[in-house]
């Protein structure tokens, strides 16, 4: 008997034995995190350059783990809505969808059917959530990760939908497009100086009507503005006294907004701020081993380079310097220098000053003042001092750095679509198609096999509502919301009602 014994300890090892009660699976018994940051809009070259510009490694560095592919369901070039929906939902869709993917509806028409994200998984398994972008917090990327809209320019709508998400962390940009679910009790902040000082385990803060400002501009003419590092930073610490854990989502959104610009200034000023916040999470993710950290680019932006036609013939001879000296020389990006020109342009040269070009010739001044387009001109000679090349003012197609840190960490080259899966297996969710058969019902069918007579009241629709009807029993659906009343009295829902211009989707 004993031989026996011996033979299946040798064959099996010691797993055959039984763990000491106590022991068994004390890994899974840890509550486990998710940490979850996009820089919005940025390419290899705006990593390189901000790496010399700093002069010494980057956070990122530490965590390169891979790339990831960006394209969307139409586009080898993707935008921001479509880029967000498939890292959140594991689809990919069109542009400017948030959270939905095509189909024909009952009218003829292509329109979107909400799916659920990786955010509402968290929520459903009773973790707690919360979201940080510079940008406005109703902008396309965190908004794929709060909301189901067919447009990401319906800002209104996607500030309600987010009201009613129960999201226990919201911090950022947006205050126009704010709204509040008066049934909850949620601390409210707009300064630095009150987010430093709110406690508590929710928190909403809006620090800007519409984004913040560049992070670089921000010391100067917005101090009262926290950083990203900042928000991060107060996030992580009142979502990690959750017992079940928490899935926090951060945007470095404005890469992307410089981008668009072609502002090299504005791009390493925003990729910096996004390290520091990485800096920040990477800190946590160190000190609470069973948290998963992934930091990726949603799309490159401009198509950046070191290097244009000036370095042609001189690419092998032309030291880090020669990039980063002239954009160490202005104080603002070229958003925070123009916003101090006076209406008649007197100030100009100061201006210019601000942005570090100085010592111009009077025609190429006078070229600007007469100019319609003053950011336009300034960007333009700024990558000339500083040898960069842009090949546009949109999006680029190519893949992307993926950073990640932790247990189950994402590596090699993968597809955006992928992540969620990564995130989901972490945090052991339900599977999504499950959750979207859950959370995302056709109300009329619903209604109408359980013989009720139904009506879509529509005045416009973000205030839409679907009316169910069966005898003296009356049900509505408000649009965007959590509620339903049944004969005028409310009751809370799992999750919130979508409308797409022509169905309702209901909870189940």
């Amino acid at each position: 008997m004993a031989k026996k014994i011996l033979a299946l300890f040798l064959l099996f090892g010691t797993p055959f034995l039984a763990p000491w009660k106590g022991e068994e699976n004390h890994s899974n018994s840890l509550k486990k995190n998710v940490i979850f940051m996009v820089m919005d809009g940025t390419n290899a070259d705006v990593i390189t350059l901000a790496r010399h510009y700093k002069g010494a490694p980057l956070a990122l560095d530490s965590i390169l783990t891979g790339g990831v592919k960006t394209y969307s369901s139409q586009s080898a070039i993707t935008d921001s809505a479509a880029a967000a929906s498939a890292m959140a939902t594991g689809h990919k869709t069109l542009k400017d969808y948030i959270g939905m993917v095509p189909y024909q509806a009952a009218d003829g028409k292509n329109r979107g059917r909400p799916v659920a994200n990786i955010m509402e998984a968290a929520k459903a398994k009773g973790l707690a959530t919360g979201i940080v972008a510079t940008s406005p917090v109703q902008h396309a990327t965190p908004a794929a990760f709060s909301s189901h809209t067919m447009s990401r320019h319906n800002m209104h709508e996607i500030g309600k939908q987010q009201a009613h998400q129960n999201i226990d962390i919201l911090l950022g940009g947006g205050k126009r497009y704010s709204s509040v679910n008066e049934g909850r009790d949620v601390q409210i902040v707009r300064t630095k100086s009150e987010l430093d000082k709110a406690k508590g385990k929710s928190l909403h803060g809006y620090f800007a009507e519409e984004e913040m400002a560049y992070d670089m501009d921000r010391k100067k003419l917005k101090p009262e503005q926290p950083s990203l590092a900042d928000m991060t930073k107060k996030a992580l610490g009142m979502l990690s006294s959750h017992p079940k854990g928490f899935f926090l989502f951060i945007e470095g959104s404005k890469v992307d907004y410089a981008g668009h610009k072609n502002d090299p200034v504005g791009m390493i000023s925003e990729a910096l701020a996004f390290d520091a916040a990485v800096e920040e999470a990477l800190a946590f993710a160190k000190k609470h081993p069973n948290t998963l950290l992934i930091a990726v680019a949603d799309h490159g932006n401009s198509g950046l380079t070191m290097g244009n036609k000036q370095t042609d013939q001189t690419y092998a001879e032309t030291p880090a310097e020669m990039f980063v000296n002239p954009l160490k020389k202005a104080s603002l990006t070229v958003t925070g220098a123009v916003s101090l020109l006076k209406k008649d342009r007197s100030n100009l040269e100061e201006v210019l000053h601000l942005y570090g070009l100085d010592g111009l010739e009077q025609r190429k001044i006078r070229k600007i003042r007469e100019s319609r387009d003053i950011e336009k001109e300034l960007v333009s000679l700024m990558a000339e001092r500083a040898h960069l090349g842009f090949t546009t003012r949109g999006h680029s197609g190519e893949d992307v750095f993926l950073y990640s840190f932790g247990p189950k960490k994402p590596a090699g080259l993968i597809n955006n679509t992928d992540l969620p899966t990564k995130v989901a297996a972490h945090l052991e969710l339900d599977s999504l198609s499950e959750l979207t058969n859950k959370l995302f019902i056709p109300a009329k069918d619903y209604y109408e096999k359980r013989g009720y007579e139904t009506e879509n009241n529509i005045k416009r629709d973000s205030d839409a509502v679907f009316v169910a009807k069966k005898g003296k029993t009356v049900i509505e659906y408000p649009a965007n919301e959590n509620k339903r009343k049944v004969n005028g009295r409310e009751e809370t829902l799992p999750g919130i009602v979508v409308f797409n211009g022509d169905t309702f989707w209901i909870p189940k």
